[in-house]
């Protein structure tokens, strides 16, 4: 059997959607980088594994930093992607068809593993591959060679990531929200709200066993975001209070607000958007827009506590499949569990 060929991918995007770039390197051999003017970073992803696929023959080991990829391989998502005519579990086309079609027919044709290493980690060939994406994103120039280049800038992130550098939370992000009490059985502890916290604790500690460092991100808001920081704290995950101003829990029952202050005291972290109380019902509307914009701009994955009615949760779904891809937003109703 040939013996299998090590390649690093990686995709860039200065802006989402904004000018893009891929690459792909093979240790201490051939590399290839390419770029377009308007694209999303997980189109740049996506393109540098097909790029790779195309240009290295035989059996290859992809190893990429982006969850979206390696997942899709890793847990076969493709299989139901196909058995459902390309449409997501929730009935949805899937994004970004024309890239992941062809790719999943070529790594179904060969030998082809995927390994998934954490960006910006020291990993050499995983910060070239990213250097070279990046320089393609921002020269919009392709370029290829045949050993490892040394013509490159320095180690950058870009994109999602280049935002969360500057003004956010480090780490790997979960954002968590969905209903309010009056969808969880009310204002006090009950049956529906223990289950969902038992939940959230399972799928948030297996997604800390792949991320080691996984935070929440939580609003703190009544229900599914109080929820979400208890059960953080429950499994020892770090989570990070994001409030759209002070004293948004004035108007609290007594045990809501000494909930919220415990949770508060007990984050890791603690971003507040605006300084100053809304002081009106529509002022308070948009900070709280902008609050779930900061969210949806930061986070690398989502959970959303929704039972597929309430229409406002719905398109807080949908905005997050938007900014993070539809993969990367776990749905589950409080019926469910």
């Amino acid at each position: 059997m040939p013996e299998r060929t090590t390649v690093y991918t990686d995709g860039a995007c200065l802006g989402n959607p904004g000018r893009g770039g891929w690459a792909w390197i093979v240790p201490d051999g051939p590399f290839a980088a390419g770029a377009e003017p308007h694209t999303t970073n997980q189109r740049m992803e996506l393109t540098a594994v097909v790029e790779a696929l195309s240009s290295v023959d035989g059996p290859l080991e992809v190893i990429s930093d982006s969850a979206y990829v390696v997942n899709c391989f890793r847990d076969r998502w493709w299989e139901g992607w196909i058995a459902r005519g390309w449409k997501t579990s929730g009935g949805k086309p899937v994004a970004n068809r024309d890239l992941w079609e062809p790719l999943v027919e070529e790594v179904r044709r060969r030998q082809v593993v995927f390994r998934w290493v954490k960006g910006h980690s020291g990993d050499r060939w995983n910060d070239l591959a990213d250097r070279l994406a990046v320089q393609a994103a921002e020269t919009q120039e392709s370029r290829r060679g045949d050993s490892p280049p040394t013509d490159v800038g320095p180690p950058d992130s870009t994109g999602r990531e280049r935002q969360k550098a500057e003004d956010g939370p480090s780490g790997r992000l979960v954002v968590v929200t969905g209903h309010r009490p009056t969808e969880l059985g009310g204002y006090e502890e009950n049956e529906i709200t223990r289950a969902v916290r038992d939940h959230l604790i399972d799928i948030l500690s297996a997604k800390r066993q792949i991320h080691t460092d996984l935070k929440v991100l939580t609003g703190l808001g009544l229900g599914a975001e109080t929820l979400a920081a208890e059960a953080a704290r429950d499994a020892g995950i770090p989570y990070v209070a994001v409030l759209a101003f002070p004293g948004m829990e004035q108007r609290w029952p007594d045990e809501s607000r000494r909930r919220f202050r415990e949770l508060l005291d007990g984050a890791d972290e603690t971003v507040i958007l605006q300084n100053k109380t809304p002081e009106s019902t529509q002022a308070m509307s948009a900070a709280f827009k902008r609050r779930d914009a900061w969210l949806r701009r930061h986070a690398d994955e989502a959970v959303v506590v929704w039972d597929g009615d309430d229409q406002l949760i719905g398109r807080q779904v949908r905005s997050l499949q938007d900014e993070l891809g539809e993969e990367e937003v776990w749905v589950f109703s409080p019926a469910e569990v």
